[in-house]
């Protein structure tokens, strides 16, 4: 079974690779998908039945854990919203930087 710390080192790489590429939405692709893999072994490790193995999924469910600060909570909401019609977020944030922190907290509980 692959390392999720490995698979989420990985997908940072590819969001950093993507954004100096100038492709902001695959990096927020990769790092929604580095935050569901988070969120997975999170889930795994409290043996918290998974409903579901998609990264926009688990981000929606990890909004209600009432054990995630309220300020990762946010960051799961940004990660789950929608584009623009120019393929621009709503909102100015850095996702990768806020999908590294989300990470790092499931990581650590």
């Amino acid at each position: 079974m692959p390392n999720p710390i490995d698979e989420i080192t990985q997908e940072f790489e590819r969001a950093a690779q993507a954004r100096a590429n100038g492709n902001e939405g695959q990096a927020r692709v990769c790092a929604r998908r580095a935050a569901g893999i988070a969120i997975r072994d999170y889930y795994t490790r409290n043996r918290i039945p998974l409903p579901s193995r998609s990264a926009h999924d688990l981000l929606n469910l990890i909004k209600e854990q009432t054990l995630l600060p309220p300020d990762l909570k946010l960051v799961a909401d940004h990660l789950t919203l929608r584009v623009t019609e120019e393929f621009k977020l709503p909102l100015d944030a850095d996702l990768i930087a806020e999908a590294k922190s989300l990470c790092d907290w499931l990581l650590k509980h």
